[in-house]
């Protein structure tokens, strides 16, 4: 249980749910509800709730560093999703789905913040007293998985994946505590070729999502900088953790830029909030070397052999990578994807421990404009790598494999910015009630529409003040409602009245050409029921985008 320290045991629960013997499983959810509840890091159980109060209500109010997402950009992230996997099937990757929860020691401890509770994961223990952790990305189960199932799966194993993730890491704007991704990886292909296909699977993702001449694939080697730090003194087990210090703090420089690198790599730094982050503490040479091999820039890997900050001349490891890199780009360029696309950059070098060999970055390279009128990048949306040895921490054999990932929610915010505005979902015809006691008449014009595949609901809210309903259609987005008074129910044959509500809006919004706009396109109109389904995809069909 050490590194575990904010986990809540039975002695901390309040007496209502406390437990003899062995916990049930819902001990390890109260675990769980606990940490989120307590996300800033303070030790105290607040669950807002009153022991011997039964009036006392809980605050509704979200954890630190997450987010509801509402209808109109799922909508939108479902469409991107379909995209994306429209990709990725085409390059042969097959679904794979790995539960949100892994155990600990499975995950492996791989993440940054070591100095934060739990090591950067959310953690919990179950009926057995095992230590459960939520996933904190998508490879580190797919390790498991390949190596439970290594003897049946074909070789090499393509999958993809899409799913949340989870970090116990402070939040800030545009950086949550859960954030979904979507990966495609190759287990058991040593070759330079299937890195290769990654920086190409990238390439064809953005493309397809209209990103065309907006965003380069940024590609280095580990064992590049892997070289550097050997040479500077960072070298075997014992510096381990400074040399993840190292990697994370360079993985940063697009977002804190040189000076704010730099100083992680000495004491450490301050934020704008006032947090210090304690830096790897580096002697100012060293510094100096690892700020001049990551500030030169490389555009050929053959540029490599030259970089500053290495002392004395490279060694193998650091030849391999360059040879490697050399490969890359040959197969990358003769498949069709130049520098504009694919291009070296020894800048990157990922975040995570795991990685042994190339590494890369989508980057989107257009501007946008933040609160302040002030030029911003969205920089890294995907990235990802080599990770020779993560299957090996079970099977104890090396197993080769490359992956690419995808920030789901990073790449749709630059989307949106890409354009003027999302277009707004359209919502579904409202049947309104002008009589109660007619609820099974009004029930059958719902689904009429329903069954001609139409998005339709019946108002079943007070259906006393006509005009609540209309606002209702009105908040909903709905393209038209129908109406049927007993006047149109009567009538022989039975009609309808259709009002089209975007049009009615126009008319609103520029009165002086309200006539022009009933002669053209009226808001308003009475048509016979056995018409409606037909009459409904016409006004569809007129805001269709």
């Amino acid at each position: 249980m050490s590194g575990l320290p904010f986990v809540l045991h039975r002695a901390d629960l309040p007496a209502p749910f406390a437990c003899t013997g062995r916990s049930a499983i819902r001990l390890a959810s109260i675990n769980l509800c606990a940490q989120f509840l307590r996300l800033g890091g303070a030790r105290q159980h607040n669950l807002h709730m009153a022991k011997n109060n039964k009036d006392a209500k809980p605050e509704p109010r979200l954890p630190k560093g997450l987010r509801d997402i509402e209808a109109a950009e799922l909508r939108q992230q479902q469409d991107m999703l379909g995209k994306i996997r429209a990709v990725y099937e085409r390059y042969g990757f097959e679904p794979l789905e790995t539960p949100a929860f892994e155990y600990t020691d499975a995950l492996g401890k791989f993440l940054p913040d070591q100095d934060r509770p739990n090591e950067g994961v959310f953690s919990l223990q179950d009926e057995d007293e095992q230590w459960l952790s939520l996933r904190y990305d998508l490879t580190a189960p797919l390790a498991r998985y390949v190596a439970q199932n290594y003897q049946t799966l074909p070789k090499p194993f393509r999958r993809y994946a899409v799913g949340n993730v989870w970090r116990n890491e402070k939040p800030g704007p545009g950086r949550f505590r859960q954030f979904m991704q979507f990966d495609a990886d190759t287990v058991g292909a040593e070759s330079v070729a299937a890195d290769a296909e990654m920086c190409m699977l990238a390439a064809d993702t953005l493309e397809a999502l209209g990103l065309g001449g907006n965003y380069v694939i940024k590609v280095s080697n580990r064992k590049l900088l892997d070289g550097l730090l050997e040479q500077i003194g960072l070298g075997g087990p014992d510096q381990a953790p400074r040399r993840l210090v190292v990697l994370r703090a360079i993985d940063k420089l697009d977002r804190l830029g040189p000076e704010g690198v730099r100083a992680l790599l000495g004491k450490g730094r301050k934020d704008e909030s006032g947090d210090f982050t304690k830096g790897a503490d580096l002697a100012e040479p060293q510094v100096d070397d690892i700020m001049g091999f990551v500030q030169q820039s490389v555009t050929q890997p053959t540029d490599g052999v030259s970089a500053r900050g290495a002392r004395g001349q490279p060694g193998e490891a650091y030849m391999d990578a360059l040879t490697d890199l050399a490969d890359l780009s040959g197969l990358c360029k003769a498949a069709g994807y130049g520098n504009d696309r694919v291009r070296i950059d020894q800048t990157v070098v990922r975040g995570l421990e795991y990685y042994t060999g190339p590494v890369f970055e989508a980057e989107l390279t257009f501007e946008v404009k933040d609160e302040k009128g002030n030029p911003v990048r969205f920089g890294s949306v995907g990235g990802g790598g080599r990770y020779d040895d993560l299957v090996a921490r079970f099977t104890g054999q090396k197993v080769p494999a490359t992956g690419f990932s995808i920030g789901v929610s990073r790449l749709q915010a630059a989307l949106a910015h890409l354009k003027d505005k999302a277009p707004a979902a359209e919502g579904p015809v409202i049947v309104t009630v002008m009589e109660k006691d007619r609820i099974a008449d009004y029930q059958k014009l719902v689904q009429t529409l329903r069954n001609a595949g139409i998005r339709a609901e019946l108002y079943l809210g007070n259906p006393k003040k006509f005009g609540k309903q209309l606002e209702y259609a009105d908040k909903r987005g709905s393209p038209c409602v129908v109406i049927q008074g007993s006047n149109e129910r009567d009538a022989n044959p039975p009609h309808v009245i259709l009002k089209d509500m975007i049009e009615g809006a126009r008319a609103a919004a520029a009165i002086a050409d309200n006539k022009e706009w009933k002669e053209t396109r009226p808001a308003q109109v009475s048509i016979k029921e056995a018409d409606l389904v037909a009459e409904v995809r016409k006004i569809l069909a007129r805001h269709a985008p």
